[in-house]
């Protein structure tokens, strides 16, 4: 990036790196912001990400988003969608369940209440753009990478939910950005690791997975996250890619004016990471009609690299005429827009006292867990805590990994130790767990509880879960995934989610208060 010196001795950035920087939205490893980092904010950074590093307790948080405030007017966004995917509770598991659990209990009042409870807790630790709510329809039962994330299989049932949580996000304080667009519900493969093809045709798209967009849209959403997923009817490149989604996404309401922020970009359906293929994936990305390009996470990798490639790339496409300068501008007065817009929500309330802000979300999602966790097969009581015998054990069959979820978040183990500290906890997908079977010969008379999430997708968790029923046939199988992927079983409970308050409720249904 070109400096020159300015009257005063300092430097300015020329004005086309200033455009290049004023459409990325990097990440950035640890929970203090980097010199790089807070330099490219004064220079004009667009927008900034946080992962989970970053936010290792809410008062790290709020001070790390002072400090980026301070340094500039960037744009703070993360993704903090409740349930399986928590950001800033990652290592306890969410308070809040996910859209899974909102939409099995079907109360809009409490879809709209639990939006106003994490807006509330976003501004309090100073976070501008929440990359919620998700509005895929949930329409294969072995999707990899959405599942319990959607509000469920019903089209209209997800444009009501997804609304209802768009507007307790604006309550609350923050804006919000709905995704993936035009639909990743349908996919049978994990966009972080290869190109998901959807072959349907356009009316299928258009009566299936549009509607909670433009339902979305119409209740005033302030981004729209393009998807990475190929859909030929459509056009010939990835949909974050693809000049015709970008233009679809223009055609909603109010589609003029709103942010079109990409998915990440270092992902395998798209680039090499942070090789040159993140340069490419950028400079496409823009020229199809994106605002707001997602880096991607930086964990093992040269943050400041990541972000120097994407500027580097955007750069020499700038200088080779192959993007205009006006667009990126466009594109920077759409930022604008929609920081004027998180603004006018932050003064439509005063800010949130932080402590409170986090006992709103537990209580709200003590509520969404209780109303929608179900025994959906058999007797699920098992002896509670003060009973005789043996604490239970919690087998975790989760095996394969998800990269926007992880594969064995805490909140079962967590609220299961909690109720008996001396509680065994098998994580019988992790690589050095013992074998399966030599695990079962040992419970004993222990109560057994086994720990399910996508036994239909994954070939290896079904068998493991074949054989603790083989073996345990009295074991109550708790199921953290969708309603829809739920295993056969004797004793079975719908949990609809693996975050902490979906554990919670789940635990209190089979062990009792």
């Amino acid at each position: 990036m070109d400096r020159s010196p300015t009257p005063s001795g300092g430097v300015s950035l020329d004005p086309l790196s200033r455009l290049a920087l004023g459409v990325l939205m990097p990440g950035f490893s640890g929970s203090t912001a980097p010199r790089w980092l807070t330099r490219a904010v004064a220079d004009g950074l667009g927008g900034v990400m946080l992962v989970a590093q970053n936010a290792p307790d809410l008062e790290t948080t709020r001070a790390l988003t002072a400090a980026l405030h301070a340094a500039g007017p960037v744009l703070i966004s993360v993704d903090e969608e409740g349930g399986d995917v928590s950001r800033l509770q990652a290592g306890s598991g969410s308070a809040l369940p996910g859209a899974a659990a909102l939409g099995a209990a079907d109360d809009l009042a409490l879809t709209e209440r639990a939006g106003a409870a994490l807006g509330a807790l976003l501004r309090a630790t100073g976070i501008d753009l929440d990359l919620a709510p998700v509005l895929d329809v949930a329409s294969e039962p072995t999707n990899p990478v959405i599942g319990v994330r959607s509000f469920g299989p019903d089209p209209q049932q997800v444009a009501r939910h997804g609304s209802a949580f768009l507007t307790g996000l604006h309550t609350g304080g923050v804006a919000g950005c709905g995704k993936h667009f035009p639909g990743h519900g349908a996919t049978t493969t994990d966009s972080h690791l290869e190109l998901p093809r959807l072959d349907v045709t356009a009316e299928e798209l258009t009566v299936r997975d549009l509607p909670p967009f433009h339902a979305a849209a119409t209740a005033g959403l302030d981004a729209m996250m393009t998807g990475h997923l190929h859909i030929p009817a459509l056009g010939p490149r990835p949909a974050s890619l693809e000049p015709a989604v970008t233009a679809l996404v223009r055609t909603l309401p109010g589609g003029a004016d709103r942010v079109i922020i990409t998915d990440a970009l270092d992902m395998a359906a798209v680039s090499d990471g942070d090789g040159p293929g993140l340069a490419v994936a950028c400079v496409r990305a823009l020229q199809a009609g994106a605002d707001l390009l997602c880096l991607g996470t930086t964990s093992g990798r040269d943050d400041e690299a990541m972000l120097t490639t994407a500027v580097d790339g955007i750069l020499t496409a700038l200088h080779r005429g192959e993007l205009d300068p006006a667009a990126l501008a466009a594109s920077i007065t759409r930022l604008d827009g929609l920081r004027s817009d998180v603004a006018r929500y932050q003064g439509q309330a005063p800010v949130p006292d932080l402590a409170a802000a986090e006992a709103a979300v537990t209580a709200v999602g003590r509520d969404v867990a209780r109303a929608a966790v179900q025994v959906a097969a058999g007797d699920a009581r098992l002896p509670g805590p003060g009973s005789a015998g043996p604490p239970p054990v919690l087998v975790d069959l989760r095996r394969r990994y998800n990269q926007a979820t992880g594969r064995v978040a805490p909140g079962f183990a967590n609220a299961l130790v909690e109720r008996f500290p001396d509680a065994r906890v098998v994580l019988a997908g992790a690589d050095d767990a013992p074998p399966l079977e030599d695990v079962l010969d040992g419970l004993g008379d222990a109560a057994v509880m086994a720990l399910t999430r996508e036994p239909l997708a994954d070939p290896r968790e079904q068998a493991d879960l074949d054989l603790l029923l083989d073996r345990r046939g009295d074991a109550v199988v708790l199921h953290g995934g969708m309603a829809s992927a739920a295993p056969p079983a004797p004793r079975l409970v719908l949990a609809h989610g693996v975050g902490r308050a979906n554990a919670e409720a789940a635990l209190r249904l089979v062990l009792g208060d």
